[in-house]
């Protein structure tokens, strides 16, 4: 049986669930927004502790990575995913569930071929080209600076 293009569309349009575009939305927003509202609160914790506030910026940073690191290895991050989309994936949680995702799926493999292999597929471009970027931005900010 050899079925077309446009006769394939059709058919996978029919049977493909429908999107729920301003559902999704609403959800991302405000549980990335309850992210956001969390980590605010720890810095504030952190601030009436007496912190500085470069310090608190960082503690409240590692608490949000540990936490995405511990809900991902456990299984729960995919639960919230589903519901929040990118509400989850945008703030610094997503980049701990990108790391220890791939570190969950291969750990079978062993720890040098499987985990220590394979913990950077997804997060290795990014860190990559962010760091690239910034080094870029830099000799550029540097060169207008020179001017001015």
């Amino acid at each position: 049986m050899n079925i077309g293009s446009e006769s394939y569309k059709k058919y996978a349009d029919a049977h493909a669930p429908k999107s729920r575009v301003v559902r999704d939305s609403l959800m991302a927003f405000l549980i990335g927004g309850l992210i956001c509202a969390v980590a605010e609160a720890l810095n504030h914790l952190w601030s009436a502790l007496g912190m500085s506030s470069d310090d608190g910026g960082l503690l409240t940073s590692v608490v949000l990575i540990f936490t995405a690191a511990v809900l991902t290895a456990f299984g729960v991050f995919d639960d919230i995913a589903k519901v929040a989309g990118a509400g989850t994936l945008v703030p610094i949680t997503g980049f701990a569930n990108s790391v220890v995702s791939a570190a969950v799926d291969s750990r079978d493999e062993g720890f040098v071929l499987g985990l220590g292999a394979k913990i950077f597929t997804v997060a290795g471009p990014v860190l990559l080209y962010g760091t690239l970027a910034g080094a870029v931005y830099g000799v550029v900010y540097w060169v207008v600076t020179l001017f001015m």
